[in-house]
């Protein structure tokens, strides 16, 4: 094997913070490969230690429609016109999903909107769901940017941390300046909320650059888990001509985000769920219901949405050992 790429892993392994071209180097071999390989069983062996147990979270998606933040792989934007007409869940049916979730098994619920829901009555959503959920798993965030005193506010409402990322093609394929994606990161911390994020969505046409320059942002964000997901083609899409990343080059991407975001960072997800990213690295799965931005159906749990049970299955099926009970990278 590369003696320079043995270096790199043991440096990770150690606690170093690995460089833009050390995490480079992690993901120049082919998959097939004796290095890439020596990637994914350190990813795995250093994602087990950070986090002995592995999580699964559910995600709620409240609405559909034709969003003007236009992010080119989402099935909301306008351009893409999957969904021509908006829709949203009734705050009943949203708390049942919350609460199903919770008793299903997930160890922490999310609540998900398009970048310009209604931001009271996205509060009103949460502490709704809050009640129901009687503080026995977090409750997250997945909302589009927001300034200090509406970090403030969703803390206030039972809130306990945000999912926010700043995408591989931030601010050209989206209509969302990454310096904005920033604020709202900052104002969650100010105000107290945790941060998920993950290098996404992945694309065939991105450079290696491209996804350790991410992945190192990640890192910098202080999140309690980063990962990587890779881009689900949405038919309508301009992005659709370059396909989707395989499965196998995806492992070793979730693995070298493992060692690239180092000792700080505990979790590591990957979206959609599959054996080859759980078995090298990843410990952090979603299960989803409601409308999906990967979806062009508006009821995912009838399509491509998981159920917490599936990922159960798949995990253990991983030799990985699903956490009971509240999240423990929202800890």
């Amino acid at each position: 094997m590369d003696r320079t790429v043995s270096q790199i892993i043991n440096k990770a392994l150690d606690g170093g913070m690995l460089t833009l071209e050390e995490g480079v180097e992690l993901l120049k071999w082919d998959d097939l490969s004796d290095e890439a390989a020596a990637v994914r069983l350190a990813g795995r062996r250093f994602s087990d230690e950070l986090l002995p147990k592995a999580e699964i979270h559910g995600q709620v998606g409240l609405n559909t429609g034709l969003c003007p933040a236009d992010c080119k792989f989402c099935s909301f934007a306008a351009s893409n016109k999957v969904f021509t007409e908006p829709a949203e869940e009734e705050l009943e049916t949203v708390v049942d999903y919350a609460r199903l979730l919770e008793e299903a098994g997930s160890n922490a619920v999310y609540l998900m909107a398009t970048a310009r829901y209604d931001q009271e009555q996205f509060l009103a959503y949460g502490r709704a769901c809050a009640d129901a959920l009687g503080g026995k798993v977090p409750l997250i965030a997945n909302v589009g940017d927001f300034d200090h005193d509406y970090a403030v506010e969703l803390k206030k409402a039972g809130f306990t941390g945000i999912y926010h990322a700043i995408r591989l093609g931030e601010g050209e394929f989206t209509r969302l300046p990454v310096q904005q994606r920033w604020d709202t990161i900052h104002a969650a911390q100010e105000a107290g909320l945790l941060i998920g994020t993950c290098v996404e969505p992945v694309g065939p046409e991105h450079s290696l650059e491209e996804i350790v320059e991410k992945t190192i942002m990640t890192r910098e964000m202080g999140a309690r888990f980063s990962g990587a997901m890779r881009r689900t083609p949405i038919p309508t899409s301009e992005l659709a001509v370059h396909g989707a990343v395989a499965y196998a080059r995806m492992a070793t991407i979730v693995a070298a985000v493992s060692l690239i975001t180092g000792t700080n960072v505990t979790g590591n997800c990957t979206h959609e769920p599959n054996q080859l990213a759980a078995f090298n690295g990843a410990n952090l799965l979603w299960a989803e219901v409601g409308s999906n931005p990967r979806d062009t159906k508006d009821k995912t749990e009838d399509n491509r949405g998981w159920t917490v049970a599936r990922c159960a299955e798949l995990l253990e099926e991983c030799g990985l050992e699903v956490l009971e009970g509240p999240s423990a990278m929202f800890a």
